[in-house]
């Protein structure tokens, strides 16, 4: 009996066990936490970090004016030439042969002019005393004009001839330092075939090569940062003075020259530079990296409403910076993006909001 009592008794509690398990409330699911961030929308003005070298103002191509034969070179890359100084020479003895051709025919005209003059200066004594006829008279006046006229083609043929001959030299027309050699001596080159590069004294640019998508907007009047790249202590400032209109078919990129408003001892021409320019601000919202995924192929970001649920939003990211992104589209002040734990979301999700101390602990 003891033993059937005992067992009555256990089966009662196993029934009561069970009884109490089946009026248990079923556990509610976790929900995923993330952590927001309010949007706040800044002026944004991206900065663009630029090398490139100083460069003079004005450059000159120099030429001969005539072609020839190169029998001398004065000047190496880098001299420094005054105006006026003899950088090279052709071979003048061609041109030699034509000053000598213009004096012969110099001197034919002026002793066809001494006999015309003479023969004229008798026909103007015999006419008054009838000696001569009025058409021999106009015959003589004519030829004598007309050898004052050729004598005077002469002289300019003779002048002209010098004035070729002196192009044998090629001389500087301004102060300046040579910056590029294109011919040797011995080389036979032709009129206007640039020989010499000089660039001139007087103001310098920091010149820089930009791919276009880096310079979308037009410069401003801002001043331009430009320092020495071996050494950033020396440094200068300047302004975008020329953006070229088009771009390079060979690299793919505009030409901006920076004047300069003087340079430090030490950033000399030819030394390499670097500079910063700053675009031009518009509103946009800057997130960290991980706020960032994608709605299809486009990029998104995570919206969390005031019931806690969340959505994709399609935005426009005008830079990727380090470490952080740039919005320029898309977000208005006062959203909450999902910043971190959006690995596992989707539309319409409840999340669990997680709030950081001022020392970033989650809480």
């Amino acid at each position: 009996m003891a033993v059937v009592r005992k067992g009555y008794f256990v089966g009662l509690c196993l029934s009561a066990a069970l009884a109490g398990c089946g009026q248990e409330k079923p556990v509610a699911p976790e929900l995923p936490r993330v952590y927001v961030q309010a949007v706040q929308t800044l002026d944004f003005a991206p900065p663009v970090s630029l090398t490139g070298d100083i460069q003079a103002r004005v450059q000159t191509q120099l030429s001969f004016r005539v072609s020839g034969k190169i029998i001398k070179r004065m000047v190496d890359v880098g001299a420094r030439v005054t105006a006026r100084q003899v950088l090279a020479q052709l071979d003048p003895k061609d041109l030699q042969t034509n000053v000598d051709s213009a004096k012969a025919a110099v001197f034919a005209e002026q002793a066809r002019v001494t006999q015309t003059q003479a023969a004229f200066v008798r026909q103007q004594t015999l006419l008054p005393k009838g000696y001569t006829s009025q058409s021999e008279y106009d015959t003589a006046q004519a030829a004598l004009r007309s050898s004052q006229s050729a004598l005077a083609a002469a002289n300019a043929q003779l002048a002209n001839a010098r004035e070729q001959l002196s192009y044998t030299d090629l001389v500087a027309d301004a102060p300046g330092i040579i910056t590029a050699r294109q011919a040797e001596v011995g080389q036979v080159v032709q009129a206007t075939v640039p020989i010499f590069s000089l660039a001139r004294d007087g103001e310098r640019d920091a010149v820089f090569n930009v791919y276009e998508s880096l310079f979308v907007e037009p410069p401003t009047a801002q001043q331009v940062p430009v320092s020495l790249v071996e050494d950033p202590r020396i440094k200068t400032v300047g302004k975008v003075r020329e953006v070229t209109p088009a771009v390079s078919a060979q690299s793919g990129t505009l030409q901006v020259k920076v004047a300069l408003d003087g340079l430090p001892p030490g950033m000399n021409l030819g030394s390499v530079v670097s500079g910063m320019l700053t675009g031009q601000a518009k509103p946009s919202v800057e997130l960290p990296w991980s706020a960032l995924t994608k709605d299809g192929s486009d990029p998104a970001v995570w919206l969390v409403d005031a019931q806690n649920k969340v959505n994709l939003k399609k935005v426009t990211v005008s830079r990727y910076l380090t470490g952080k992104v740039v919005i320029s589209d898309g977000l208005h002040s006062g959203e909450n993006v999902v910043v971190a734990g959006g690995q596992l979301l989707h539309p319409d999700m409840h999340v669990d909001i997680a709030t950081q101390d001022s020392k970033g602990a989650a809480q």
